[in-house]
């Protein structure tokens, strides 16, 4: 199901890629360094369900790492040009947010802070820094699963990329594997709360 249904589906866990656990191992700088030359192959299927997939597997990645599991990436003509992971903990960078990352990478690789090509999936709805900057890129389209009530910039609390007060704005799509999306954060807090009573 496409658009902005809310009873999506969760997708089926999948063995991580080789690709994913690789980057599951580098800093946020050799993470970017990494970003500017690594190819990326073309993936055959480019519905919004798939290109989740790609972001739920960052997200798993970034829970094994002890990061809020968030996983971004930027698609082009149907070929990933960027991905992220959240690594705010890891970097100690408040700013290490998936979708920046992803965008960052993007940018790097088409050597243009413009990506008004592109689209941007990501497992989380984006909060107001993301949202601001992914304005600032000029994404054509933002693609997310779960809905963030607390800190989400696209429509849980404000509508940046919608307001016609921009001088951009960006197609929003959510809902898109929000059940899977939902999973991977509920899982993760809900460790940590088990952990924490096991003191």
């Amino acid at each position: 199901m496409r658009g902005r249904a809310r009873s999506v589906c969760g997708s089926e866990r999948r063995p991580l890629s080789s690709r994913s656990r690789e980057l599951s191992t580098l800093s946020l700088f050799d993470w970017r360094r990494r970003e500017r030359s690594a190819p990326y192959e073309a993936v055959e299927h480019t519905d919004d369900e798939r290109w989740m997939d790609r972001a739920l597997e960052l997200a798993r990645e970034a829970a094994t790492r002890g990061e809020v599991p968030v996983g971004a990436i930027v698609v082009r003509e149907g070929v990933v040009v960027g991905e992220g992971m959240n690594l705010r903990e890891s970097a100690q960078d408040p700013t290490a947010h998936a979708e920046l990352i992803a965008v960052r990478a993007a940018a790097a690789r088409l050597r243009s802070w413009r990506l008004d090509d592109c689209e941007v999936f990501v497992t989380l709805e984006p909060c107001t820094m993301c949202a601001g900057m992914l304005v600032a890129a000029r994404v054509r389209r933002v693609v997310y699963g779960a809905l963030d009530p607390k800190a989400g910039g696209t429509e849980s609390l404000f509508n940046i990329g919608s307001d016609p007060r921009l001088n951009h704005r960006f197609e929003i799509v959510s809902g898109v594997r929000a059940d899977a999306c939902s999973a991977v954060l509920h899982d993760f807090f809900a460790e940590i709360r088990r952990r924490r009573k096991g003191r």
